[in-house]
């Protein structure tokens, strides 16, 4: 059973339990609903309250959930582990891992890895990714240890990316371009008249002429933005075979989550976090003569 204790502040004096939580607390309203359904699941000073019950500041409201139905089969895989708390894990991924199970697919993915490690800490959880990372992307992934968690920070979390793109690519800029599904397609992506609206913003940090290191945050999160906004720029991703046509520089599109800041949804405390680049970049760029030891 999962449970977190709050006291109730002036500010909601004579509110009732439903505006509390949906206002002060940011919960869903499936979330709500949940809590009203389990036995004891709101409770203030001991005693089990309704949504429409008025609350007095000072007390302590109680919220308990029952433990998560599991769907997916862990599995012992290795993980790097940069942040965690009873609320959060914030994993570093390795590229090459897929994030979660498809069909066709039966290696192992970060969602079997993550399950696995939370069955031998003995406490068995859902995988909740809160952001998304493609199968060759490496970095940072946050996931939720439950569903309240997980809505608090839908769409919060700023992301830095580390891209290694093709051309010498100066300056810094924006890219405001709609991205829409290519027609034909399933996966792939490209600017176009009707796509949703995109933005990417970028910073070129250093170059050789063939390459470039490129700093990137994203104020929208659409599938594939950041290689799909840089290919239609003139600068594809280095090894990106969707978006660009390069096998040479790498053996993967080069893109790494480096860093990402988010408040704690349940302390407000501040958390900023960052991943070195992984060794095939740094190898990369070294080859090129060109430094990987960028501050964040």
């Amino acid at each position: 059973m999962q449970q977190w204790v709050y006291t109730i502040p002036p500010a909601y004096d004579g509110a009732t339990v439903q505006t509390y939580l949906r206002q002060e607390l940011g919960m869903s309203w499936r979330m709500v609903v949940r809590l009203k359904h389990t036995e004891n699941g709101i409770t203030v000073c001991g005693e089990r309250r309704r949504s429409i019950d008025p609350l007095h500041a000072g007390e302590q409201i109680t919220l308990c959930l029952p433990e998560d139905e599991v769907h997916i089969e862990g599995a012992d895989l290795p993980l790097s582990i940069a942040y965690e708390d009873e609320a959060l894990l914030v994993v570093d991924k390795p590229p090459y891992l897929a994030v979660h199970p498809s069909a066709g697919k039966p290696e192992p993915t970060l969602a079997n890895a993550v399950v696995g490690y939370y069955e031998r800490q003995g406490t068995p959880l859902s995988f909740r990714p809160v952001n998304r990372l493609d199968r060759n992307t490496s970095g940072l992934l946050l996931a939720a240890k439950n569903p309240h968690v997980a809505f608090a920070l839908a769409q919060k979390p700023r992301k830095e990316y580390l891209a290694i793109v093709l051309g010498e690519l100066s300056g810094s800029g924006v890219i405001d371009q709609p991205i829409r599904v290519k027609e034909g397609c399933c996966i792939t992506r490209e600017v176009g008249e009707g796509g949703k609206e995109s933005r990417t913003h970028y910073e070129a940090l250093c170059s050789d002429g063939e390459i470039t290191l490129v700093r990137l945050w994203l104020e929208t999160g659409r599938t594939h933005q950041i290689r799909v906004h840089m290919s239609w720029l003139g600068y594809p991703l280095a090894g990106d075979t969707m978006y660009g046509t390069d096998t040479v520089v790498m053996p993967r599109h080069a893109l790494h989550c480096a860093a990402m800041a988010f408040t704690h949804p349940l302390t407000g405390e501040p958390i900023h976090l960052t991943s070195s680049l992984p060794q095939d970049m740094q190898d990369c760029l070294a080859a090129h003569e060109l430094s990987g030891g960028i501050a964040l």
